[in-house]
């Protein structure tokens, strides 16, 4: 049985991640900051649930423990927790998007490894975005283009930076960075933009399951890599 531990996975592309996992046959953990929100997501799709706020280092620690007692590894990690941090550009809000879109990866990350390198097949995703990507935001073709998201921007491209130089690092696991699709979400809510979550899902589901031989160290969307 392959363990999957996702984090933000009570609602949204976490939770229609979590769903799809479950029907290929994965024990899923949903990580959620919410204990009764988390709950019910689990018990809604017959998963198993951590307390997990991915901006806070004790919170992290025990959600990690809780899963090396019960499985004694980790096989998929997928950093899915996110703010957009929209509205008003200042330091709280700055640090509260970085907090959660970048430092929080490295908090769960760094929990998780020990469980990671005791898997035949170690895995990690990282949900970013293409509105991270230099090339994307740059190009007029694109919606990134005029996306007013500086902070969602800013700390997405080190989410993605993030993903590289730990797949630089630890090159027996796969880490990789996913774009999922414009999806509706309470995200995207405001813009009132985004297909089904259950869609942009599937494209880390596709990341969530490579082979072992399968790529590390990239941004893809659901049609493949992407320059950033």
């Amino acid at each position: 049985m392959t363990v999957t531990l996702i984090t933000g996975a009570n609602k949204g592309i976490g939770f229609e991640t979590a769903k799809q996992l479950l029907a290929l046959g994965h024990v899923v953990y949903i990580g959620a900051r919410d204990v009764e929100r988390g709950e019910k997501a689990a018990a809604e799709l017959g998963a198993r649930f951590v307390q997990l706020d991915v901006t806070d280092d004790a919170s992290v620690s025990r959600a990690l423990a809780a899963v090396d007692a019960a499985e004694g590894r980790l096989d998929v990690l997928v950093n899915n927790a996110g703010v957009l941090g929209a509205g008003a550009i200042d330091g709280p809000t700055a640090l509260r998007a970085f907090d959660t879109n970048a430092v929080g990866i490295v908090r769960v990350t760094e929990a998780s490894l020990p469980l990671l390198r005791r898997s035949s097949n170690p895995t990690v995703v990282n949900v970013s975005s293409s509105a991270g990507s230099f090339w994307a935001v740059t190009n007029p073709d694109r919606p990134e283009f005029g996306l007013p998201l500086a902070l969602y921007s800013a700390s997405k491209a080190a989410a993605t930076m993030l993903t590289v130089q730990y797949a630089k690092s630890e090159p027996g696991i796969k880490f990789n960075a996913v774009e999922p699709g414009t999806t509706a979400t309470d995200m995207t809510a405001a813009f009132g933009i985004g297909r089904k979550p259950e869609e942009s899902a599937g494209v880390v589901v596709r990341l969530a399951t490579l082979d072992a031989d399968g790529p590390t160290g990239t941004l893809q969307d659901e049609n493949g890599e992407l320059p950033w």
